[in-house]
């Protein structure tokens, strides 16, 4: 649900249009429709849940609003396109369908794919002779933190693997391809966590060039 700039008047106060919008499809919706999930997961991506007070859908956000998850979002996919990372955009695209779905093991698979296609045509870019004779993601990590694109002063990587980057992959790895092993929730936090890293590093190959 992007913020636009417009604002509309409602009973509950001066929202944004697309949120008056979403209170209007949600006023709809009973608790128990399956047909329902669909919205309620997209909406969950930006970062809102539903609660039913009464049997009344409320709509809030379940995350502070200085993320910007839609806009992040956004970013993530314009800079896919500008970059021509087609394999990693590709990637994305087939978790965010996994969730939209409640298939969790899927986007959660789907997820680590993305993060790991991103490092890799990061590494392409950043520097496509050394990347391409490297026989694997992790080499062609360890590289980027080699020539200075991952930090280590900053515990981005390190030589001891006790890093964020690699701290990101064992958790992800977790639960990818085993159904029922995850939910609803978690599947949702990979998503965030994936869509904020990965905009993080491509502004940084963005601006690099």
């Amino acid at each position: 649900m992007s913020q636009g700039a417009c604002h509309v008047d409602t009973l509950g106060g001066a929202v944004s249009l697309a949120e008056a919008i979403v209170r209007e499809a949600l006023a709809f919706l009973a608790q128990e429709q399956p047909q329902s999930q669909r919205l309620l997961r997209g909406l969950a991506r930006d970062g809102f849940v539903v609660e039913w007070v009464d049997g009344e859908p409320r709509l809030r956000a379940a995350l502070p609003e200085q993320l910007q998850l839609p806009t992040t979002d956004d970013e993530v996919h314009a800079l896919l396109d500008t970059l021509g990372f087609k394999t990693s955009a590709g990637h994305l695209a087939q978790a965010i369908d996994a969730h939209t779905r409640g298939d969790w093991a899927a986007a959660n698979s789907q997820l680590r794919t993305f993060i790991e296609s991103l490092f890799d045509e990061i590494a392409f870019v950043a520097e496509p002779s050394r990347a391409r004779n490297l026989p694997t993601a992790e080499n062609r990590r360890a590289l980027l933190a080699e020539i200075g694109f991952l930090a280590t002063d900053r515990n981005e990587w390190t030589a001891d693997g006790r890093n964020f980057i690699n701290g990101l992959f064992k958790m992800l790895h977790t639960d990818g391809s085993h159904p029922g092993l995850s939910d609803d929730d978690h599947s949702t936090f990979r998503l965030h966590v994936v869509l904020v890293t990965a905009r993080a590093f491509l502004r940084r190959i963005h601006y690099r060039q």
